[in-house]
């Protein structure tokens, strides 16, 4: 996509990539390379077609893209789809095999462990030299030191050969280094996984200090809350292409259905990711309804013409009067994100939020009692087997719900094929006013390998009520009860 096609002006464009490929030499046996050195000359030299002793790989296939100044792009796929090689490319420490990369800015990456890093100089050296790598001047990274020494809080080893450090202090040295020299671009490499929960919350802090400053971000990741939460917009490489581009929570989905897939289950998802591509914004209707079995389920990316969630606009709360005393059911009240993972020993039905009396409803009071609850047939005999359900805004964010199978007294033990369940999870609507997702999963033990059953994403929505004079704030109604005391002083004089 071009910056003249999209919109954008070449002078706001902080990196583009176009048409990137890497190909790598993949030889089967050592003495495969030896051959190829010499064989296929001596043959072309008498004439005969030359032989290939290896196999072309390719890492990456004609990947294009765009990443405007100040955005936070998300970049998440599978385990060896690219994703690395092509943060390499970008940073410059990997040539493309064929394509170009443009970069407007200071950069400062976070790749693999240590890149960069001197084992054998110490902690202070080498963040001089990264420093002169990056090119910032002696005399200004000695005043950025004592911030830097103080983010990466790793104490005495900062004077320690890099050699000894764990992998934790690795990390919180890098990103320090990284994030200190204001840079323009800030590449992250999965490696904030490394660091411990304290520090990941310290990092996702700077992140966003960078991009309210401006800053354009290239975040590769396999959380996908995190991708929504830090993310204006992702990408879903795989096997070394860019499969889907769009809004972070519908390329989450997608990546969630492709991650969570069998092997051949997972290339019929992979093409019809593919084709949502090509569908154009009037053809959408035709790909928004989802096949319950699974495998063939097809959903446009949330965002653009698609951000219709509902019938009628989030805003509008039909019958209002009733609302304010009464749940109900409003049949214009449907999900249209729903992500129906692959079958793999069980079906998810019927997902529904009932009242306790057991009436159907999708319009909650807040501060009632409601049940979540779904069906499961089961096509394959499973053990240990648990449950869960969980809500999310509109905006993807997790907010709460249960999991079953993290408390071994929660799990069935034993389900035969065939079998049928209903799963009932009472809960307390604390949600404030505004409209939610409800997600459904099951995952147990098959042939002693655990994974994920079935699971249904966002399957039905649901909108929590208005209420007047509500002064909680945010997604939660914490039920907080001020008290204000007022000091003598502060009496009025009579």
């Amino acid at each position: 996509m071009s910056s003249e096609k999209s919109g954008v002006r070449a002078s706001d464009i902080a990196i583009r990539v176009h048409d990137v490929s890497k190909h790598y030499v993949m030889f089967e046996r050592p003495e495969d390379r030896f051959k190829q050195m010499l064989v296929p000359r001596l043959e072309r030299l008498i004439g005969r077609p030359p032989r290939r002793y290896f196999r072309d790989f390719a890492a990456l296939s004609g990947v294009s893209f765009e990443v405007g100044r100040g955005e936070t792009v998300g970049i998440i796929g599978r385990n060896g789809s690219g994703k690395s090689t092509l943060l390499q490319i970008i940073c410059g420490t990997l040539q493309p095999t064929s394509g170009s990369v443009e970069v407007n800015g200071r950069i400062a990456a976070l790749l693999e462990l240590g890149a960069g890093f001197n084992p054998e100089f110490t902690g202070r050296e080498n963040v001089f030299l990264n420093a002169s790598i990056l090119g910032v001047p002696r005399k200004e990274m000695e005043w950025r030191f004592d911030d830097i020494a103080r983010f990466a809080d790793i104490g005495p080893f900062i004077d320690q050969p890099v050699k000894t450090y764990s992998s934790g202090m690795y990390v919180r040295l890098a990103f320090a280094v990284a994030t200190n020299v204001d840079p323009d671009i800030l590449v992250v490499d999965e490696a904030l996984s490394v660091g411990d929960e304290a520090f990941q919350r310290k990092c996702f802090a700077r992140i966003e200090d960078i991009k309210d400053r401006g800053g354009t971000i290239l975040f590769v990741s396999h959380g996908a809350q995190t991708i929504v939460q830090l993310c204006t917009r992702a990408m879903l490489i795989d096997d070394g292409e860019k499969i889907l581009e769009g809004r972070p929570k519908a390329v989450v989905a997608q990546y969630q259905r492709l991650v969570s897939a069998s092997t051949e289950v997972a290339k019929e998802i992979r093409t019809g990711i593919k084709a949502l591509r090509a569908v154009s914004p009037a053809t959408k209707a035709a790909v928004t309804t989802p096949d319950p079995k699974g495998a063939a389920a097809l959903e446009w990316p949330a965002g653009e013409a698609s951000d219709a969630i509902v019938a009628l606009p989030i805003e509008a709360e039909p019958n209002d009067t009733v609302s304010q005393y009464a749940d109900y059911y409003d049949p214009n009240l449907k999900s249209k994100s729903a992500v129906y993972l692959e079958e793999r020993g069980a079906r998810i039905r019927d997902l529904r939020v009932l009242t306790l009396s057991g009436e159907g409803v999708n319009v909650l009071q807040m501060g009632k009692r409601y049940v979540l609850e779904y069906s499961v047939d089961f096509s394959s005999e499973a053990s240990e087997v648990g449950f869960e359900f969980l809500f999310k805004n509109v905006t993807g964010l997790v907010l709460a719900g249960s999991d079953t199978h993290r408390v071994k007294a929660e799990r069935t033990r034993f389900v035969r094929s065939g079998s049928e369940m209903t799963i009932s999870f009472t809960f307390n609507c604390v949600m404030l006013p505004g409209v939610y997702l409800a997600s459904a999963g099951v995952r147990g033990l098959i042939n002693d390998e655990l994974r994920m059953l079935h699971k249904i994403i966002e399957g039905i929505l649901i909108r929590v009520a208005s209420e007047p004079d509500l002064a909680a704030i945010g997604y939660a109604n914490l039920d907080a009860t001020p008290q204000v005391a007022l000091s003598s002083a502060g009496l009025p004089e009579h």
